[in-house]
């Protein structure tokens, strides 16, 4: 069954997608489910999980959440091994549908391998083009199968075809991969999405965030580096820097939206930096007013930190509905319109004759924004007040995080005044761009060498986005030298 976007949750950043890999333990595929589960928030179109005993490989995927696709316990006897690695997938590149599910498995020449990729690459049609050219036959529409082709087009061992391989690609990348003997985990030269390396035991595990560690008793090692590839067999581990280092550039919404707020990321609290955000937020946007109410989830940590700088007293006026999915039915036209009310409903008590402050995360389309604006002047607010833990949503993102054109971003095509009429609020504020920085521990925004990728708001990519421009890259030229 093919899954349906949510159109009550058309007004956000969606997740990009998680990954999972363990090696040293006999239930391999058991660890990597809950790791998997810990990290759904990222990823809730597709699941799935490839494991090999040192001889054979076995492989599930399919639609849906992983309590749905891996509760059965004939799937999980199915997925017997030492190690696994697994994937949530939230398309960004390809589209939704059962041949796009990660890990992808293939058998090269030196054996089967199995990949599972968060981010984006920025040069993949590109390299596409050239490799059905010279005779690849693809079986998906991702990104991440042009990795397959360059490994199986390039020679030796795996590790020096892997090396090879992402030499020639741009863009954002966090991988592991899985033969019968190695586990290994790589990050892009710059770092943009997050990896982190973990133990229990005698296994090694890697992860995109530290709650699936937590899950698991495991504890973590360290974050892998950008740029770094660490290889985990039965000697041990092996870390090598084999690509140019770069300016490290992560991904400064991690922190405002996509990780979990129990998550550790660069050796920084998520919750922590949340409620940061929140208290420069009341520092740059003060309002006279009753009440500080966060929109769920996201933005409970930063209405925190703006109650506590404001001194204006905190409560849950609004309340999430966490049973509405992505599988929920399609919808009339008059149900759509009190679509946002089955994720979110006002708890009056706390908002009527109130003048209301909401904290969110972001403003994407607005719709959303607009529809909650409403809902709490209906609950008898007498002010409503949105401030939003991030600058203006102006550009799109290239690097693996799902956002509309930019054309369809509300900041891109008007200013704060604007957006804040078109809303229904009766003042709209955002936290700075030197305002997020400085929640971050940095004194501002380096506007020579930015300390994280912030493009979605300042315009400003580290990495070029190869495929929108015209004319061979340098990459390209260089796969076509590599099979003269």
């Amino acid at each position: 069954m093919m899954l349906t976007t949510n159109p009550f949750d058309d007004d956000k950043l969606h997740e990009e997608c998680a990954i999972f890999g363990i090696r040293g333990t006999k239930d391999a595929a058991a660890h990597t489910v809950l790791g998997l589960h810990a990290q759904q928030h990222r990823g809730q179109e597709a699941t799935g999980i490839v494991s090999t005993d040192g001889d054979e490989f076995k492989v599930h995927r399919a639609m849906g959440h992983v309590g749905d696709v891996f509760g059965k316990p004939q799937v999980m006897e199915t997925l017997e091994g030492i190690a696994a690695i697994g994937h949530n997938r939230y398309s960004t590149t390809g589209e939704s549908g059962l041949r796009n599910v990660q890990p992808i498995y293939a058998d090269f020449e030196f054996g089967g391998l199995a990949l599972a990729h968060n981010g984006n690459l920025t040069n993949a049609l590109q390299l596409r083009k050239e490799l059905v050219h010279r005779g690849s036959i693809f079986q998906s529409t991702t990104d991440t199968e042009v990795i397959v082709h360059l490994l199986a087009t390039s020679r030796g061992p795996v590790t020096e075809r892997l090396i090879t391989a992402l030499r020639l690609v741009e863009g954002a990348y966090s991988l592991v991969l899985l033969t019968k003997r190695k586990l290994i985990g790589v990050r892009d030269p710059r770092g943009v999405r997050p990896l982190v390396l973990g133990k229990l035991g005698d296994a090694y595990i890697f992860a995109s965030e530290s709650v699936a560690l937590d899950i698991i008793g495991a504890e973590k090692v360290r974050d892998v580096e950008p740029g770094e590839m660490i290889t985990i067999d039965e000697n041990g581990i092996n870390s090598q820097f084999p690509f140019n280092r770069q300016e490290k550039r992560f991904c400064i919404f991690e922190y405002v939206y996509f990780a979990r707020p129990d998550s550790v990321l660069e050796n920084k609290s998520v919750y922590e930096a949340r409620k940061r955000i929140g208290e420069e937020l009341a520092r740059e946007n003060p309002v006279e007013a009753d009440v500080v109410v966060p929109i769920p989830d996201s933005g409970v940590p930063s209405a925190v930190g703006y109650a506590q700088e404001s001194g204006i007293p905190f409560e849950y006026g609004i309340i999430r509905n966490h049973y509405v999915g992505r599988t929920f039915i399609e919808p009339t036209d008059e149900i759509r319109h009190l679509g946002v009310k089955l994720k979110h409903n006002a708890n009056r008590h706390y908002i009527e004759g109130k003048r209301v402050i909401l904290v969110d995360d972001s403003i994407v389309r607005g719709t959303t924004s607009r529809k909650i604006v409403e809902m709490v002047r209906e609950a008898g607010a007498t002010e409503v007040h949105m401030r939003i833990t991030s600058p203006p949503t102006a550009h799109s993102c290239y690097y693996g995080v799902d956002t509309p054109e930019r054309q369809s971003l509300l900041a891109a095509q008007h200013n704060i005044k604007e957006m804040c009429k078109l809303i229904g609020a009766d003042s709209l504020g955002f936290v700075s761009i030197d305002g997020l920085y400085r929640a971050m521990g940095e004194a501002n925004r380096d506007k020579e060498h930015p300390q994280y990728c912030d493009a979605c708001f300042t315009g400003d990519y580290p990495i070029e986005n190869v495929d929108a421009n015209s004319g061979d890259s340098a990459k390209l030229t260089l796969l076509r030298e590599q099979v003269r």
